[in-house]
């Protein structure tokens, strides 16, 4: 429904659309009446949302899992309760949640269900706690729950300046253990106040640069680059080190088969966990276990989620905003997010 349908009076939201496999510039703005949340529904008035990798696979059709041509983009969003449905706690009207929703976040208003809604310290700007929702859930369960990473241990971070990497180099150095990250020069400066010893991820000897730093190994490498680079990162492992793998984005241009890019990538990295040595290799999914515990995986996103809100709330890591956008403004948006050029989040503000 278009603009032309509505008339003045009648309540209405503004969304993105992605019609398809479309430039930037293709992405359309749609008005349509605001909807009414049924059982189990909260209306959610969204102040922020931002652009990811998942955005930018799913703009190319190459995201597992997206919906058919055409939806409403949006990973996740932070906005304030302005509806609720039956057998919803009315007491959520008017208060600031955050919520990962894989889709439908670029909006001003959004349908969210109740039980994926966390609660937003009222401290925090929206556009700060929206930089760590998908990111700061991703960063802390990888860290965490996956490399089981602990004080005094080393670490590699490739594409240390981006949306996930930002987040995870501050856990880290807040957890006490000592940082290696990739970037290009120019955030280099940025990321050395954090704490991070960098090497320029496009140097020609970057595993030997790499190895210089950490001649026994490093005791867990983050990547999401793809194969090859999961397979130097596996080499750089200490003994007993985890390798996280969780993404592919040097295959995001590619035109092959995404079931047999993933199906490659898994059987490697189970390939690999057989190998002597004590190390081992895993791929992290945002979304593991939903399907199958749908309750155990939204108390552990919870847990997880207000843990980095907290910490952002006190301080203890910042958010790293790499622009703001009005939401009318998301084709300029998505180009400088899909540039690779800047550091931690673009954010759109409908």
């Amino acid at each position: 429904m278009t603009a032309a349908h509505l008339t003045a009076s009648t309540p209405s939201l503004t969304e993105v659309v992605l019609p398809g496999l479309v430039e930037p510039a293709g992405l359309q703005l749609r008005q349509r009446p605001l909807p009414v949340p049924q059982k189990g529904e909260t209306l959610v008035q969204v102040e922020a949302t931002g652009i990811s990798f998942a955005e930018q696979g799913m703009r190319r059709g190459r995201y597992p899992g997206q919906p058919k041509f055409p939806f409403v983009p949006g990973y996740d969003l932070v906005g304030v309760v302005k509806g609720v449905g039956p057998g919803v706690d009315r007491a959520l009207l008017g208060t600031r949640v955050a919520a990962a929703t894989k889709i439908g976040g670029w909006a001003t208003h959004a349908l969210v269900p109740a039980a994926d809604l966390v609660p937003v310290p009222s401290t925090l700007d929206p556009a700060e706690a929206e930089t760590v929702i998908v990111n700061g859930v991703t960063a802390w369960q990888m860290l965490h729950r996956h490399a089981h990473t602990r004080s005094g241990q080393t670490i590699l971070v490739h594409g240390a300046n981006g949306g996930v990497g930002t987040v995870l180099v501050q856990l880290a150095r807040h957890a006490g253990i000592r940082v290696i990250g990739t970037a290009a020069p120019r955030h280099h400066a940025a990321l050395q106040e954090l704490g991070v010893e960098v090497v320029d991820s496009r140097a020609p000897d970057l595993e030997a640069r790499i190895r210089a730093l950490a001649p026994g190994g490093v005791h867990a490498a983050f990547d999401h680059l793809g194969l090859e680079s999961a397979r130097r990162s596996f080499d750089l492992l200490a003994r007993g080190g985890t390798l996280v793998a969780y993404g592919t984005a040097a295959d995001l241009k590619t035109q092959g088969s995404l079931l047999q890019m993933f199906g490659k990538m898994l059987g490697q990295l189970l390939a690999w966990n057989v190998r002597p040595g004590g190390r081992r290799a895993t791929f992290y999914d945002f979304w593991g276990g939903k399907l199958l515990a749908p309750a155990a995986f939204r108390r552990r996103q919870h847990k997880d989620l207000t843990q980095v809100l907290e910490l952002l709330a006190r301080g203890t890591i910042g958010a790293v905003i790499a622009a703001r956008f009005p939401l009318v403004d998301v084709a300029q948006a998505m180009e400088l997010a899909e540039s690779r050029t800047v550091r931690g989040k673009v954010v759109l503000l409908p």
